[in-house]
Protein backbone atom coordinates (compact mmCIF):
# COMPACT_ATOMS: atom_id res chain seq x y z
CA UNK A 1 0.00 0.00 0.00
CA UNK A 2 1.56 2.96 -0.85
CA UNK A 3 0.62 6.34 1.89
CA UNK A 4 0.71 9.87 -0.40
CA UNK A 5 1.78 12.82 1.53
CA UNK A 6 0.57 16.36 0.74
CA UNK A 7 3.66 18.88 0.65
CA UNK A 8 3.78 22.41 -0.34
CA UNK A 9 5.65 23.65 -2.54
CA UNK A 10 8.65 25.56 -2.17
CA UNK A 11 8.43 29.73 -1.91
CA UNK A 12 4.17 28.83 -1.25
CA UNK A 13 2.60 28.85 2.18
CA UNK A 14 0.47 26.21 3.61
CA UNK A 15 -3.60 27.49 3.18
CA UNK A 16 -3.33 26.09 7.07
CA UNK A 17 -0.54 28.25 8.22
CA UNK A 18 -1.26 30.77 10.57
CA UNK A 19 -0.12 34.47 9.70
CA UNK A 20 1.95 36.42 12.54
CA UNK A 21 -0.91 38.52 13.94
CA UNK A 22 -3.54 35.41 13.72
CA UNK A 23 -1.04 33.40 15.89
CA UNK A 24 -0.66 36.02 18.17
CA UNK A 25 -4.45 36.47 18.35
CA UNK A 26 -4.85 33.07 18.84
CA UNK A 27 -2.55 32.58 21.95
CA UNK A 28 -4.12 35.70 23.23
CA UNK A 29 -8.13 34.43 23.12
CA UNK A 30 -6.35 30.63 24.43
CA UNK A 31 -5.13 32.98 27.36
CA UNK A 32 -8.63 34.55 27.89
CA UNK A 33 -10.59 31.08 27.55
CA UNK A 34 -7.54 29.29 29.92
CA UNK A 35 -8.72 32.12 32.35
CA UNK A 36 -12.36 31.92 32.46
CA UNK A 37 -11.94 28.37 32.87
CA UNK A 38 -9.76 28.40 36.13
CA UNK A 39 -10.73 31.80 37.64
CA UNK A 40 -14.03 32.37 39.91
CA UNK A 41 -13.67 36.16 39.55
CA UNK A 42 -11.32 37.61 36.27
CA UNK A 43 -11.49 41.42 35.99
CA UNK A 44 -9.63 42.89 32.90
CA UNK A 45 -7.36 46.50 33.64
CA UNK A 46 -9.05 49.11 31.01
CA UNK A 47 -7.69 52.63 31.12
CA UNK A 48 -8.16 53.57 27.23
CA UNK A 49 -5.07 53.12 26.43
CA UNK A 50 -4.34 51.32 22.92
CA UNK A 51 -3.20 48.28 24.68
CA UNK A 52 -5.93 47.75 26.78
CA UNK A 53 -8.26 48.63 23.83
CA UNK A 54 -6.60 45.59 21.84
CA UNK A 55 -7.22 43.29 25.03
CA UNK A 56 -11.10 43.97 25.31
CA UNK A 57 -11.50 43.46 21.38
CA UNK A 58 -9.70 39.91 21.66
CA UNK A 59 -11.70 38.92 25.17
CA UNK A 60 -15.10 39.96 23.00
CA UNK A 61 -13.73 37.53 19.88
CA UNK A 62 -12.59 35.18 21.82
CA UNK A 63 -16.27 34.81 23.81
CA UNK A 64 -18.07 35.84 21.18
CA UNK A 65 -21.20 36.18 20.60
CA UNK A 66 -21.60 35.26 24.37
CA UNK A 67 -21.20 38.40 26.23
CA UNK A 68 -17.38 38.97 27.82
CA UNK A 69 -17.80 37.10 30.92
CA UNK A 70 -15.18 39.53 33.33
CA UNK A 71 -15.93 43.28 34.80
CA UNK A 72 -13.57 46.18 33.94
CA UNK A 73 -11.33 48.16 36.27
CA UNK A 74 -9.83 51.30 35.97
CA UNK A 75 -7.64 52.96 38.35
CA UNK A 76 -8.42 56.90 37.44
CA UNK A 77 -5.27 58.95 38.91
CA UNK A 78 -7.39 62.13 38.67
CA UNK A 79 -4.84 63.35 36.02
CA UNK A 80 -6.25 61.39 33.19
CA UNK A 81 -6.47 62.53 29.28
CA UNK A 82 -9.92 63.56 28.64
CA UNK A 83 -10.06 61.90 25.21
CA UNK A 84 -9.12 59.14 26.82
CA UNK A 85 -11.81 58.91 29.99
CA UNK A 86 -14.50 59.79 27.38
CA UNK A 87 -13.34 56.56 25.01
CA UNK A 88 -13.52 54.34 28.38
CA UNK A 89 -17.36 55.94 29.16
CA UNK A 90 -18.18 55.04 25.77
CA UNK A 91 -16.57 51.64 25.17
CA UNK A 92 -18.59 50.41 28.64
CA UNK A 93 -21.77 51.43 27.31
CA UNK A 94 -21.48 50.48 23.90
CA UNK A 95 -20.53 46.74 25.12
CA UNK A 96 -22.86 46.74 28.19
CA UNK A 97 -19.77 46.08 30.61
CA UNK A 98 -19.23 46.85 34.31
CA UNK A 99 -16.76 49.34 35.28
CA UNK A 100 -15.04 49.19 38.60
CA UNK A 101 -13.26 52.61 39.47
CA UNK A 102 -10.61 53.00 41.73
CA UNK A 103 -9.79 56.82 42.24
CA UNK A 104 -6.48 58.16 43.09
CA UNK A 105 -7.97 61.45 44.17
CA UNK A 106 -10.34 59.51 46.89
CA UNK A 107 -7.29 58.61 48.61
CA UNK A 108 -5.76 61.79 48.36
CA UNK A 109 -9.20 63.15 50.09
CA UNK A 110 -9.08 60.37 52.75
CA UNK A 111 -5.55 61.63 53.68
CA UNK A 112 -4.17 57.96 52.86
CA UNK A 113 -1.61 59.12 50.30
CA UNK A 114 -0.40 62.52 49.59
CA UNK A 115 0.31 64.60 46.46
CA UNK A 116 4.14 64.11 45.27
CA UNK A 117 6.31 66.87 45.12
CA UNK A 118 6.83 66.64 41.51
CA UNK A 119 2.70 66.34 40.70
CA UNK A 120 2.87 62.92 39.36
CA UNK A 121 0.32 60.49 40.03
CA UNK A 122 1.55 57.24 39.13
CA UNK A 123 3.37 55.83 41.65
CA UNK A 124 0.64 56.19 43.69
CA UNK A 125 -1.82 54.42 41.77
CA UNK A 126 -0.37 50.76 43.51
CA UNK A 127 -2.59 51.37 46.81
CA UNK A 128 -5.98 51.70 45.28
CA UNK A 129 -5.29 48.95 42.69
CA UNK A 130 -4.41 46.47 45.06
CA UNK A 131 -7.40 47.42 47.61
CA UNK A 132 -9.53 47.25 44.82
CA UNK A 133 -8.63 43.78 43.92
CA UNK A 134 -8.73 42.52 47.65
CA UNK A 135 -12.06 44.31 48.16
CA UNK A 136 -14.16 42.91 44.91
CA UNK A 137 -12.13 39.58 45.32
CA UNK A 138 -10.64 39.39 41.96
CA UNK A 139 -8.57 36.08 41.40
CA UNK A 140 -7.15 37.35 37.77
CA UNK A 141 -6.43 40.52 36.74
CA UNK A 142 -5.50 41.14 32.85
CA UNK A 143 -3.06 43.84 32.24
CA UNK A 144 -2.31 45.04 29.15
CA UNK A 145 1.60 44.99 29.76
CA UNK A 146 3.87 43.62 26.83
CA UNK A 147 7.23 42.62 27.17
CA UNK A 148 9.22 44.39 24.35
CA UNK A 149 8.06 47.51 26.64
CA UNK A 150 10.39 47.60 29.88
CA UNK A 151 13.40 45.43 31.20
CA UNK A 152 10.86 44.19 34.17
CA UNK A 153 8.11 43.36 32.31
CA UNK A 154 10.10 41.35 30.16
CA UNK A 155 10.69 39.13 33.39
CA UNK A 156 7.12 38.34 33.39
CA UNK A 157 5.09 35.60 32.57
CA UNK A 158 1.98 35.44 31.42
CA UNK A 159 0.72 34.10 34.47
CA UNK A 160 2.48 35.69 37.22
CA UNK A 161 1.20 35.37 40.82
CA UNK A 162 0.82 37.78 43.32
CA UNK A 163 1.25 37.47 46.93
CA UNK A 164 -1.54 38.11 49.64
CA UNK A 165 0.09 41.73 49.64
CA UNK A 166 -0.17 41.85 45.65
CA UNK A 167 3.66 41.78 45.75
CA UNK A 168 5.40 40.49 43.18
CA UNK A 169 8.70 38.18 43.42
CA UNK A 170 10.45 37.34 40.62
CA UNK A 171 11.90 34.41 41.99
CA UNK A 172 8.29 32.64 42.29
CA UNK A 173 7.72 32.87 38.82
CA UNK A 174 6.36 29.39 37.32
CA UNK A 175 7.94 27.34 33.90
CA UNK A 176 4.97 28.09 31.12
CA UNK A 177 5.67 25.26 28.62
CA UNK A 178 3.99 24.11 25.28
CA UNK A 179 1.44 27.22 26.67
CA UNK A 180 0.61 25.63 30.09
CA UNK A 181 -0.38 27.79 32.80
CA UNK A 182 -0.52 26.98 36.35
CA UNK A 183 -3.51 29.28 37.74
CA UNK A 184 -2.86 27.59 41.23
CA UNK A 185 -2.72 30.25 44.07
CA UNK A 186 -3.08 30.15 47.74
CA UNK A 187 -6.13 31.99 49.36
CA UNK A 188 -5.66 36.20 49.50
CA UNK A 189 -3.58 35.27 46.67
CA UNK A 190 -4.32 36.34 42.34
CA UNK A 191 -2.61 36.02 39.52
CA UNK A 192 -1.88 38.52 36.88
CA UNK A 193 -2.36 37.79 33.46
CA UNK A 194 -0.82 38.91 30.38
CA UNK A 195 -2.40 38.10 26.91
CA UNK A 196 -0.11 40.71 24.79
CA UNK A 197 2.99 39.62 26.41
CA UNK A 198 4.75 38.33 23.09
CA UNK A 199 3.47 41.22 21.11
CA UNK A 200 5.48 44.08 20.23
CA UNK A 201 3.95 48.08 19.50
CA UNK A 202 4.58 47.24 16.29
CA UNK A 203 2.44 44.34 16.42
CA UNK A 204 -0.21 46.18 18.44
CA UNK A 205 -0.57 48.39 15.42
CA UNK A 206 -0.81 46.16 12.68
CA UNK A 207 -3.72 44.33 14.55
CA UNK A 208 -5.38 47.73 14.83
CA UNK A 209 -5.15 48.31 11.12
CA UNK A 210 -6.29 45.00 10.11
CA UNK A 211 -9.36 44.77 12.66
CA UNK A 212 -10.20 48.31 12.01
CA UNK A 213 -10.60 49.03 15.63
CA UNK A 214 -11.19 52.84 16.63
CA UNK A 215 -8.69 54.57 19.46
CA UNK A 216 -9.04 57.67 20.82
CA UNK A 217 -7.90 60.69 18.54
CA UNK A 218 -4.60 61.89 20.97
CA UNK A 219 -2.73 58.22 19.01
CA UNK A 220 -2.86 60.18 15.82
CA UNK A 221 -0.93 63.43 14.72
CA UNK A 222 -3.10 66.95 16.41
CA UNK A 223 -1.75 70.12 17.37
CA UNK A 224 -1.44 70.70 21.19
CA UNK A 225 -0.19 73.06 23.39
CA UNK A 226 2.29 71.30 25.31
CA UNK A 227 5.75 72.73 27.07
CA UNK A 228 9.17 70.96 27.42
CA UNK A 229 10.36 69.00 30.59
CA UNK A 230 13.11 65.91 30.69
CA UNK A 231 13.29 66.11 27.04
CA UNK A 232 9.36 65.10 26.71
CA UNK A 233 6.52 67.28 25.77
CA UNK A 234 3.84 67.59 28.22
CA UNK A 235 0.61 69.27 28.52
CA UNK A 236 -0.02 71.93 31.06
CA UNK A 237 -3.01 70.91 33.30
CA UNK A 238 -4.08 70.89 37.05
CA UNK A 239 -1.39 68.97 38.14
CA UNK A 240 1.16 71.42 38.17
CA UNK A 241 2.69 72.29 34.57
CA UNK A 242 4.09 74.33 33.41
CA UNK A 243 6.77 75.95 36.07
CA UNK A 244 8.66 79.28 35.86
CA UNK A 245 10.87 78.94 33.02
CA UNK A 246 9.10 76.72 30.87
CA UNK A 247 7.19 77.80 27.93
CA UNK A 248 3.67 76.86 26.63
CA UNK A 249 3.67 76.65 22.89
CA UNK A 250 1.65 74.87 20.11
CA UNK A 251 2.64 71.80 18.48
CA UNK A 252 2.14 69.00 16.00
CA UNK A 253 2.15 66.01 18.29
CA UNK A 254 1.11 62.56 18.89
CA UNK A 255 1.16 60.08 21.64
CA UNK A 256 2.05 56.37 21.69
CA UNK A 257 1.12 55.64 25.13
CA UNK A 258 -1.35 57.22 27.62
CA UNK A 259 -1.67 57.67 31.56
CA UNK A 260 -0.81 60.31 33.75
CA UNK A 261 -0.68 63.35 32.08
CA UNK A 262 2.25 64.82 34.47
CA UNK A 263 4.67 62.29 33.22
CA UNK A 264 3.20 60.88 29.70
CA UNK A 265 4.93 62.87 26.95
CA UNK A 266 3.95 63.37 23.24
CA UNK A 267 6.10 62.85 20.41
CA UNK A 268 6.61 65.67 17.36
CA UNK A 269 4.70 63.59 14.79
CA UNK A 270 2.44 64.35 11.64
CA UNK A 271 1.06 60.49 11.29
CA UNK A 272 -2.49 61.07 11.48
CA UNK A 273 -3.45 57.72 10.37
CA UNK A 274 -2.80 54.33 10.76
CA UNK A 275 -0.83 53.92 8.36
CA UNK A 276 1.66 56.56 8.99
CA UNK A 277 1.81 55.54 12.59
CA UNK A 278 2.89 52.34 11.47
CA UNK A 279 5.50 53.61 9.36
CA UNK A 280 6.70 55.80 12.12
CA UNK A 281 7.10 53.34 14.56
CA UNK A 282 8.85 50.41 11.99
CA UNK A 283 11.78 52.99 11.82
CA UNK A 284 11.89 53.73 15.78
CA UNK A 285 14.19 52.45 17.98
CA UNK A 286 12.52 53.23 20.97
CA UNK A 287 10.02 52.00 22.98
CA UNK A 288 6.64 53.99 23.40
CA UNK A 289 7.45 53.88 27.37
CA UNK A 290 11.55 54.77 26.97
CA UNK A 291 10.79 57.33 24.79
CA UNK A 292 7.66 59.08 26.68
CA UNK A 293 7.13 57.41 30.24
CA UNK A 294 8.85 60.11 32.90
CA UNK A 295 7.89 57.51 35.82
CA UNK A 296 10.13 54.71 33.90
CA UNK A 297 13.13 57.39 34.23
CA UNK A 298 12.95 57.81 38.42
CA UNK A 299 15.52 55.06 38.30
CA UNK A 300 16.72 52.02 36.44
CA UNK A 301 14.90 49.64 38.33
CA UNK A 302 12.08 52.24 38.11
CA UNK A 303 9.57 49.83 37.26
CA UNK A 304 10.75 46.71 39.09
CA UNK A 305 10.44 48.58 42.31
CA UNK A 306 6.64 49.08 41.58
CA UNK A 307 5.48 45.99 40.42
CA UNK A 308 7.28 44.44 43.03
CA UNK A 309 4.89 46.40 45.69
CA UNK A 310 1.63 45.59 43.38
CA UNK A 311 1.82 47.61 40.60
CA UNK A 312 1.43 46.79 36.90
Amino acid sequence: MTTTVATVSEGTESPYALSHLDALESEAVHIFREVAGEFERPVILFSGGKDSIVMLHLALKAFRPASVPFSLLHVDTGHNFPEVLDYRDRTVDKHGLRLHVASVQDYIDRGVLKERPDGTRNPLQTLPLTEKIQAEKFDAVFGGGRRDEEKARAKERVFSLRDEFSQWDPRRQRPELWNLYNGRHAPGEHVRVFPLSNWTELDVWQYIAREGIELPQIYYAHEREVFARSGMWLTAGEWGGPKDGETVEKRLVRYRTVGDMSCTGAVDSDADTIEKVIVEIAASRLTERGATRADDKMSEAAMEDRKREGYF
